[in-house]
């Protein structure tokens, strides 16, 4: 390929190539022929050319700073066609990080300075784009300097260039306050468009500039009643709209002069309803100023009835078809749906049906509908927000009319979507139908239906067999009024729980919930109690390390303390009920202190709270024994009823203080009725009969 091909041959050249190693194989000999040519100290007027091939071959990806020295020396040149080359190649090859950027400051200075405008916009523009907190140091003087210059086409780019430095440098930003206070009178609408930009940057940088600028408000207002108001103009008009651009300028600038300012809002509360009521919303820029209109609004202390009038215009932008305007809206209404929430209830209807939309903007939909539930609507609510399982469950919670229509909404979430609900869904549920006593038998045997119809839902199916193994009883009845009539059979609802433990769909926490109910359904069963051991034995060779801690725990229950088996009644016991719990351990106590007097435990005799686990004592016996029922930790007594329990014991011994052996009668009895069921061995036997002679000498004497 000749070295002196033109940009438009090699362009054409790239584009053919079949593969991309044919296109690189052109680009690299290419480059090889820019960069001799680069080393050659005079090649006339092939300069620009190479520096334009390179800055095409760098547009494609390919490396190309071997040619930010020839930038360098092409800004320096006194010819304008190179000149402007070689700031197109400053800009697109070096950035503020580079120490060749700091080689061009002179020659930026020099072309501030010159008399044509076209060089000067030239250096204007490469210091707006690429210019470093050194640079903007050295240059700012000669930016205010041209700020005040007579050509509007120059003053335009000083301001924008303007902008640029005072981000990068926050402390020259007074420097140019004054110059662009000015520049507001100007009639060209770049200048104008400019000034606004710069005036922007400086408000919101610097409170004190915001200060002053507030003073500039009228004259604001009075520009944009000039653009709203104004006939037809060829040179600004876009679909209708007199320099869109300029007017969401303002409005922005006004929006940030009027936050947290009465004075400032009350001069623009007449402009911003004339833009609102005048803007023609059927054309994209129409709705571009009115959406930034209403953000305005929303965030001046602006007047109650054009605060509606805005929530009435996000209204609108619901029913456009254009997803982007309805996305926006909804994100507006989200923002302001806690400080005007009557303004955005009346729109309720047309949200609501944005949830129907396919678009994932549906997301912002659901935010604001949640957003919208209140006491008065969340019946109907509800009904069209079945999908947001986790808004839901705090809705509902904090607006619910009844217990039952809390249960009822929750439910049918965990029906449709039980696997996308946060973990704390079940134990809330379980709480909340625990406290509802009335409702057991209701929930029991909707949950149970439930169960049978999917066991998808993990969920669902934690919760429904939470349920059937604590009110199992009441399934079994069949005597609820509040549900069609049903007859559940022990074997029915064995079925349903093994139906869990054994599908491929069930988690391991799924199945200790299964596992857990079919132990306390043995307690309330009589006839399938065999059935129940052989279930729960299957799991003690379990892969997963719980449920076989689990159901070996349960199998020593069975072989071992078959008696005590209705104490699984009281396993997991969730949140803080202890009132579930306290009559099951006053009826066991004794019998537990007298189990383990059989198990060799203390000499001493063991008060019940010591074989119950509770704070009064320790006992090693009980230990070994709690380690058997599985890690069990009961509930203990309220101090009330560990007092009354005392109290009868002290008032039994001293009504008897005439005979030493009353205080043995009254654990004897107990003896006598667990003994019946462990003539295992001979010395049991021997005790047996050694307490039954206590409790008749005791009978005898009393």
């Amino acid at each position: 390929m000749s070295p002196s091909i033109p940009l438009q041959e090699m362009i054409r050249a790239i584009r053919s190539a079949r593969t991309q190693c044919e296109e690189r194989g052109v680009i690299q000999r290419e480059c090889a022929a820019i960069r001799a040519q680069f080393r050659q100290v005079d090649n006339g007027g092939a300069r620009s050319h190479n520096l334009a091939k390179l800055l095409y071959v760098h547009m494609l990806g390919y490396p190309a700073h071997f040619g930010q020295m020839e930038c360098v020396r092409m800004i320096a040149s006194p010819r304008y066609s190179e000149k402007r080359v070689g700031y197109l190649g400053a800009m697109m090859l070096l950035d503020e990080k580079q120490d060749a950027s700091l080689l061009i400051t002179n020659s930026i200075k020099n072309d501030l300075a010159h008399s044509n405008q076209y060089v000067q916009s030239l250096a204007l523009c490469t210091l707006a784009c690429m210019g470093s907190a050194e640079m903007c140091r050295d240059l700012a003087p000669e930016i205010d300097r041209l700020l005040r210059a007579s050509n509007s086409y120059i003053k335009k780019k000083a301001a924008l260039c303007a902008v640029h430095i005072v981000r990068k440098v926050h402390d020259l930003g007074e420097l140019f306050a004054p110059a662009a206070r000015s520049l507001l009178a100007e009639k060209n609408h770049g200048v104008l468009h400019g000034a606004v930009v710069l005036i922007t940057q400086l408000c919101e940088r610097n409170p004190e500039a915001l200060e002053r600028f507030r003073k500039t408000v009228p004259d604001l207002v009075q520009i944009m009643k000039g653009l709203v108001i104004s006939g037809y103009s060829p040179e600004h008009d876009v679909a209708g709209i007199s320099d869109p651009f300029l007017q969401v300028r303002i409005l922005r600038l006004l929006r940030i002069l009027g936050r947290h300012n009465e004075t400032a809002s009350d001069a623009m509360n007449d402009l911003l309803a004339q833009v609102a009521t005048n803007t023609d919303s059927t054309k994209t820029v129409g709705n571009a100023v009115l959406y930034e209109t209403v953000l305005t609004v929303l965030d001046i202390k602006s007047e109650s009835g054009l605060r509606v009038l805005a929530v009435n215009i996000l209204g609108r932008f619901l029913l456009n078809n254009d997803r982007n305007i309805r996305y926006i809206a909804m994100t507006s209404l989200q923002r302001i749906v806690g400080t005007d929430h009557n303004a955005v209830q009346r729109h309720r209807g047309t949200i609501v049906d944005c949830l129907k939309d396919q678009d994932a903007s549906v997301n912002r939909a659901l935010e604001l509908s949640l957003a919208l539930v209140s006491a008065s609507n969340i019946r109907t609510m509800m009904k069209e927000l079945a999908q947001a399982a986790s808004g839901i469950f705090h809705a509902a919670e904090r607006y619910a009319p009844s217990q039952r229509w809390h249960i009822d909404t929750i439910l049918h979430v965990l029906t449709t979507a039980g696997g996308d609900v946060r973990d704390e869904t079940v134990p809330n549920l379980i709480q909340l139908i625990t406290n509802t006593s009335e409702l057991h038998c209701y929930t029991v045997h909707k949950l149970y239906r439930a169960l049978l119809t999917d066991i998808s839902q993990p969920s669902l199916v934690q919760v429904a067999c939470w349920c059937i193994g604590e009110y199992g009883d009441l399934l079994l009845k069949g005597e609820c009024q509040e549900t069609e009539p049903s007859q559940v059979t022990e074997d029915d609802a064995l079925d349903a729980l093994e139906t869990v433990l054994q599908s491929h769909m069930s988690s391991p926490a799924t199945r200790g919930f299964a596992l857990t109910a079919t132990m306390k359904l043995s307690t309330r069963i009589t006839e399938n109690v065999d059935r129940i051991r052989s279930i729960v034995s299957i799991y003690g060779s379990c892969m997963d390390v719980e449920l076989q801690q689990r159901a070996v725990e349960y199998n020593a229950l069975f072989r071992k303390y078959d008696h005590m088996r209705y104490l699984t009644s009281v396993l997991y016991v969730i949140g803080s009920n202890e009132e579930a719990v306290v009559s099951i351990s006053v009826r066991c106590s004794l019998q537990v202190c007298d189990l383990l007097d059989l198990l060799g435990g203390s000499e001493e005799p063991l008060q019940p709270s010591t074989a119950l686990g509770l704070p009064n004592s320790t006992s090693t016996a009980g230990g070994d024994l709690l380690d058997l029922l599985g890690g069990l930790e009961l509930t203990p007594l309220a101090p009330g009823l560990t007092h009354a329990h005392t109290h009868t014991h002290t008032h039994t011994h001293t009504h008897t203080h005439t005979h030493t052996h009353t205080h043995t009668h009254t654990h004897t009895h107990t003896h006598t009725h667990t003994l019946v069921e462990t003539e295992r061995e001979p010395e049991v036997k021997n005790l047996t009969k050694t307490k039954l002679q206590t409790e008749t000498s005791s009978l005898r004497i009393k």
